[in-house]
């Protein structure tokens, strides 16, 4: 893999323009770089990034030009500082971040976890996409995508139904084997069979009414009140990897988010 070309701390317009536009900080520009480096797969989820020093040297820049391009990626989530050992690429397999995107919590307390939900997958199939997915997904009307239905339940509970989406050359050969299956977080399933990383998301959130089919799936009287979730996830750089329709069932749950 081509090593990006080294950024000296007084030529700044050394950094090519499409990796880091000449006139934003230094350390933005170093960011980009890492980020560049991420999206490429050089370093993978889970493993250790090399050192400030050795990246200061990589990028001929200051040890605490790189600190604060690494603080920044740290506080969104794609680097995980270890105390005595490190900085890793964040994965959805890390503990304190695995659940991050699920917002759906017991009303008595404490967090459902996806991971212990019964995952009844109803259809796993590749089609083309539809003018609406294309758009959201930054694809090209009938492009090819795989599209998944699923019931998740919770101590027998059906709780949501969700639609997903995702970018048929990304996701080839994604079965429904595979997400019945697995037992951890579904991003981190994407991590480590298709090597495509969620790093953040966007929802709209609405009230609607159960249907038939919705009711007879979630176990509601049709014309119940259900929370529609829809998210698109982004992987490094802005790029959409998934987008995700999901109604929720709030009668025993309700949607917390933390804001900041």
């Amino acid at each position: 893999m081509p090593v990006p070309p080294p950024i000296d701390d007084a030529v700044a317009d050394s950094v090519p323009a499409r990796a880091a536009p000449s006139f934003s900080p230094l350390y933005q520009q170093i960011k980009a770089l890492i980020l560049r480096s991420l999206q490429a797969g050089e370093w993978k989820p889970g493993e250790a990034i090399p050192s400030e020093m050795d990246l200061a040297a990589r990028f001929r820049v200051s040890q605490g030009t790189v600190r604060k391009a690494i603080d920044e990626l740290a506080a969104e989530n794609l680097l995980v500082r270890r105390q005595g050992k490190g900085t890793f690429v964040a994965t959805h397999s890390e503990q304190q971040v695995r659940y991050r995107f699920l917002k759906l919590v017991p009303d008595s307390g404490g967090r459902d976890e996806a991971g212990s939900a019964e995952r009844t997958i109803l259809e796993c199939r590749r089609t083309r996409a539809s003018a609406e997915v294309a758009r959201a997904l930054g694809l090209h009307t009938s492009d090819a995508v795989i599209q998944v239905r699923r019931v998740l339940s919770f101590a027998g509970e059906p709780t949501i139904l969700e639609d997903l989406w995702l970018p048929g050359t990304a996701f080839k050969g994604l079965t429904a084997e595979q997400m019945a299956d697995y037992q951890g977080p579904t991003y981190a399933m994407f991590e480590i069979e298709f090597g495509v990383r969620m790093v953040r998301a966007e929802e709209k959130l609405r009230a609607v009414a159960a249907d038939a089919q919705q009711s007879e799936l979630l176990n509601v009287p049709r014309g119940t009140p259900l929370l529609s979730v829809e998210r698109i996830a982004y992987t490094y750089n802005d790029v959409p990897m998934e987008l995700r329709r999901g109604l929720y069932r709030t009668d025993h749950r309700h949607y917390r988010n933390e804001l900041s």
